[in-house]
């Protein structure tokens, strides 16, 4: 089976019109004497101790046709209707909070399952441990190296939400198990480990997702953590320590995501690889 080292790349006018010269006289006089008759009657002076009253403030200018208000100016958000306003002993209450939108794809979270065996890893030595055969919903799949972290992050997230909605019970971290790898890609079982599988099987699940069990028996561990993109300089320690051992191993490499997988530069990834021996 080739390394998954080996494998990775891998207006109008306004008209005058002219009055004759006497008509125009006429008018300008009829309209003199009505200004006379039309002229109130002065009011006193006012004494010489009495100071004159101050001169109304001038009225504000009109704003220009056109000129938004201060409202349209800095307009309310309409998000949510005015209600009526504080009374004179109650402080202004505060706007509630905007609710926050659920995720798009919602995922039961892996947070508090148990992986397949209880004691952590080290990254810089290998273990000996022993695998349990744990029931799991399982659904294969196959991908090219460049699309790795993608496709196993896909089928692991249908294979959760198949769960949630069937009300079965995940309780151990999602497993890959590389069951034939080439230049080109690769093919994979992903695994959820459950609490039981169900009999008879709910009505609803994915046709392609089946019942069975992890992985069991003798397997050296060797963990990994930092980006997926980097998985294969771990895959090189491995392969170099089953040569110097003369250690033959079983034709699929299992990976168990202790923390999800995000995307292939995630720093916080943490993987635990298992080989067992044939």
């Amino acid at each position: 089976m080739p390394t998954h080292a080996e494998a990775a790349r891998s207006a109008p006018p306004v008209m005058k019109t002219r009055l004759p010269t006497i008509a125009i006289g006429l008018a300008a006089s009829l309209a003199c004497g009505a200004s006379v008759l039309a002229q109130p009657a002065q009011a006193p002076a006012p004494a010489p101790s009495q100071a004159p009253a101050p001169a109304p403030a001038p009225s504000p200018a009109a704003p220009p046709a056109g000129t938004p208000s201060p409202a349209q100016s800095t307009p309310l958000p309409t998000t949510t209707a005015p209600g009526p306003g504080p009374g004179p002993n109650q402080a202004p209450t505060p706007p509630a909070p905007e609710k926050a939108l659920p995720p798009a794809t919602p995922v039961p979270p892996a947070a508090g399952r148990v992986p397949l065996v209880a004691n952590p890893g080290d990254p810089s030595d290998v273990d000996e441990v022993t695998l349990p055969a744990k029931p799991a919903a399982i659904l294969s799949g196959s991908a090219k190296w460049d699309q790795a972290v993608p496709s196993l992050k896909d089928a692991v997230a249908k294979v959760e939400a198949a769960l949630a909605q069937a009300g079965i019970k995940a309780t151990g971290k999602p497993l890959s198990v590389f069951t034939r790898t080439d230049d080109d890609g690769f093919q994979y079982e992903v695994m959820v480990p459950v609490e039981a599988a169900p009999n008879p099987r709910p009505a609803g699940l994915p046709d392609d997702l089946r019942f069975g069990a992890t992985p069991s028996g003798k397997a050296l561990r060797f963990t990994h953590k930092g980006p997926y993109e980097g998985i294969d300089q771990t895959y090189e320690t491995v392969t170099a320590y089953l040569d110097a051992k003369g250690i033959i191993v079983q034709d699929a490499f299992v990976e168990e995501y202790l923390t999800p997988l995000a995307s292939p530069s995630d720093e916080a990834l943490e993987v635990n690889i298992y080989a067992l021996p044939k």
